[in-house]
């Protein structure tokens, strides 16, 4: 079974602290992971492809607050994911233990 994650931003939620706060806008989101490697196959925006990973925005969704991340490919997984987490400022929890990620 594959492992998933929630990303998330690790700014706190605007004015009230209701809801979660924005990660970026879905332009944004894309342009920036295509840096990394990570893009659509070409069919729409929702789903992204990187090397061990899928990542998934909600439909319709703009500015994006989370997303979710599936390890398709643990062996070459982690890296690419330490090194996302680490340049966009990601909080990562997982899903089955709640537990966040330490990048």
């Amino acid at each position: 079974m594959a492992t998933q994650y929630v990303i998330l931003s690790r700014q706190p939620a605007s004015s009230g602290g209701n809801g979660l706060a924005p990660i970026g806008s879905r332009a944004e989101i894309v342009n920036d992971l295509s840096r990394y490697n990570t893009a659509s196959d070409g069919t729409g925006d929702e789903v992204l492809y990187g090397p061990g990973i899928r990542i998934e925005m909600p439909p319709d969704q703009d500015p994006v607050t989370q997303m979710l991340m599936t390890v398709v490919e643990e062996e070459i997984a982690w890296l690419v994911i330490l090194r996302l987490a680490k340049a966009f400022s990601w909080k990562i929890v997982d899903m089955n233990t709640g537990r966040e990620l330490n990048a």
